[in-house]
């Protein structure tokens, strides 16, 4: 029996996958449950074992490729004995490796429409998600010639068309998908290398450019005065490291300290959907960590439910499982705010890009010794203070100046009057 091997479906919102290796190569056996291949999202990497013992006949997608979830990638001949129907005498069947055991639907499948021209033939199918906004906005034939797909083989994708039906509606459909011209690169043989991005840093370009387009990115700044959570971190790091076995640091108290003012400020806390306001009941920060793969996003769910203790928990495990490469797709999804700490790197203040589709994102830099005026009844004196600068990015389109400057504001009350009593 022959069986198509085709590409999983890792969570909810991942429509495509790119092969990384392979790590059979065609006429060789492998085992059930044996690691087939690599594949990256833009998620992240994972292992894909087979889904039947037998051997490679086929491998259709290459390293690099980029292929929809549920198309061929490769096909193994099984060993195991089947039943022969009447009529033939090879039966074939597609099964899907889903390592959450998720079966797409059908509207997960390639449909075929009339052709374009006859250049394009192999690539003129769409999913039937692209082919109700054709349908919806009415786009023309002459519509979809003038767009340049972004996908295998130029295929277009959902995306490339909600972008020209978004530029048309401007007016600026005459301009949309021409590749535009760049500036000439030269590079010399000995002085410069050329290296294609690997297929993470593609999907991070993309992502950051989207959220450029979409967001009416907005900053304002803060100083607050850390003093009192740095000393407290001092003199408890130790018995909290005995008690938990991992290390205290500064990252549960700025998440708690932003789901408080999230929840005093709803609409920080909330997405844009077209023309509507999705405001979101549940605290879930994105937590911008840097690996060697770039830059991923994980999620901490329901912050608002969580104590310091079970914060600091949270935040260690998350962590844990991104440094060891242990993160889900769903790990990745479903955040409603985030916040990026480069304070780590001893970057003093960032203006971070919102990760979409949150409306805000903390920039959060490092904290660092300042002298400072403190003023008091008795006059104003200098002294050391711990500052650390912190950024609030947000989206204009919903969230005015205002209202961003009484949020970070509210923030800085909550770190400098942390209650630091009894935490763990």
């Amino acid at each position: 029996m022959i069986i198509d091997i085709v590409m999983p479906k890792m969570g909810e919102s991942i429509t495509e996958g790119t092969i990384l290796e392979w790590k059979k190569e065609i006429g060789e056996f492998v085992e059930m449950d044996e690691i087939l291949l690599e594949i990256g999202t833009d998620k992240v990497d994972s292992e894909i074992p087979s889904p039947a013992a037998g051997k490679i006949i086929e491998i259709i997608g290459k390293p690099n490729d980029v292929f929809d979830v549920g198309a061929v990638i490769a096909r193994v001949e099984s060993v195991s004995d089947q039943p022969k129907s009447s009529d033939k005498t090879q039966e074939q069947e597609k099964i899907i490796l889903d390592q959450i055991k998720e079966t797409p639907s059908k509207n997960d499948e390639k449909i075929e429409i009339s052709k374009l021209n006859s250049n394009k033939d192999e690539n003129n199918f769409f999913t039937p998600a692209v082919n109700k906004i054709i349908k919806k906005n009415n786009l023309t034939k002459d519509d979809l010639l003038s767009i340049v797909g972004t996908g295998k083989n130029n295929r277009i994708t959902k995306i490339d068309v909600l972008k020209f039906v978004k530029l048309k509606k401007n007016d600026l459909a005459t301009s949309v998908n021409k590749k535009l011209s760049e500036p000439t690169l030269e590079v010399g043989s000995k002085e410069s290398l050329l290296n294609e991005m690997d297929h993470v840093r593609k999907k991070i370009a993309i992502h950051m450019r989207n959220s450029l387009d979409t967001s009416a990115h907005v900053y304002v700044s803060t100083e607050i005065d850390m003093s009192r959570i740095v000393e407290y971190v001092s003199e408890k790091e130790n018995d909290f490291k005995a008690q938990e076995g991992f290390n205290l640091t500064f990252t549960p108290f700025i998440f708690q300290g932003a789901v408080k003012s999230l929840s005093s400020f709803p609409i920080m806390n909330s997405s844009i959907d077209k023309d509507s306001v999705i405001t979101h009941k549940n605290v879930n920060i994105g937590m911008a960590v840097a690996t060697d793969n770039g830059l991923m996003v994980p999620v901490l769910r329901n912050c608002e439910e969580l104590n310091f203790l079970g914060l600091c928990r949270k935040v260690n495990s998350i962590a844990k499982n991104t440094r060891d490469k242990k993160l889900k797709p769903d790990d990745l999804q479903g955040s409603t705010f985030s916040i990026s700490n480069f304070g780590v790197f001893n970057v003093t203040m960032g203006t971070p890009i919102i990760n979409q589709p949150n409306v805000g994102i903390f920039g959060i830099g490092a904290i660092k010794k300042r002298a400072v005026v403190i003023e008091t009844n008795d006059g104003d004196t200098i002294g050391i203070k711990s500052i650390m600068v912190t950024t609030l990015g947000f989206d204009h389109r919903l969230i005015d100046g205002s209202e961003g400057s009484m949020f970070i504001e509210d923030f800085r009350k909550n770190m400098e009057n942390f209650q630091l009593e009894n935490l763990f």
